[in-house]
């Protein structure tokens, strides 16, 4: 496999989401993937398979992604937020227009063609949402967002819910993992949320979620993002 140079996160790494979508292909079902380095776009990676039907992704002998089936992942979504209150919400956007992420192609306000996925605080709740309408080269022939863009998008969010207010300090997906529920149909407006769940030292701990425009949960995610050391 090879993240090509546009799914960037980073400008020199692959978005966490996007990265952790496409290794979950090769496992059925709701997947868990945790991401063990930063993802080199543009490069042959060798793809894994193990007996036990988790996979590893390695760059040389370098490992840099594991994944594993999670039959067992139960994420509970909070009411749903209406497109025009994601609406509202894209316009408390914190994300900054320079930057290590300025151009992630979910989230960044730098890049023109970024999904446009800007997560801002729900007035009077715990949690940030925006509206994502996914270009229709997102998905297959049948219509349904290609499960990689899904994962992506449930991605980037929860760092802006893990961080509301005060300041946004470096941390990075460590694992994410997602269930589909049903097809994400490209071309309409759907509404991305997210919202923090817990803390331990560095570590932090969020869900999402993708919305139908009728509100209804279409996949769902539990992501660890973890601060880096000082110094």
């Amino acid at each position: 496999m090879s993240i090509p140079r546009r799914f960037n996160g980073p400008l020199d790494s692959g978005n966490g989401g996007y990265c952790s979508g496409v290794v979950a292909g090769f496992i059925e079902g709701p997947a868990e993937v945790s991401l063990r380095r930063p993802v080199p776009l543009d490069t042959p990676l060798d793809v894994v398979q193990d007996d036990d039907g988790s996979v590893r992704v390695l760059d040389g002998e370098a490992l840099v992604v594991e994944a594993r089936s999670a039959p067992e992942l139960d994420v509970e979504v909070p009411a749903p937020v209406s497109p025009h209150q994601a609406r509202e919400a894209a316009a408390r956007y914190r994300g900054s227009s320079d930057g290590v992420f300025s151009r992630c192609f979910v989230c960044g306000p730098a890049r023109e063609d970024a999904f446009g996925v800007f997560a801002g605080e729900v007035e009077g709740r715990q949690l940030v949402a925006s509206p994502w309408t996914p270009p229709s080269w997102t998905a297959d022939a049948a219509g349904g967002v290609l499960p990689e863009f899904v994962w992506a998008v449930l991605d980037c969010p929860t760092y802006f819910a893990l961080y509301m207010r005060g300041d946004l300090p470096m941390s990075v997906l460590a694992r994410l993992t997602v269930r589909i529920d049903a097809p994400v149909v490209g071309g309409e407006e759907h509404v991305v949320m997210a919202w923090p769940i817990g803390a331990e030292g560095r570590k932090r701990h969020a869900g999402s979620a993708v919305l139908s425009p009728d509100g209804e949960p279409m996949a769902a995610a539990r992501a660890l993002l973890i601060e880096p050391r000082e110094g």
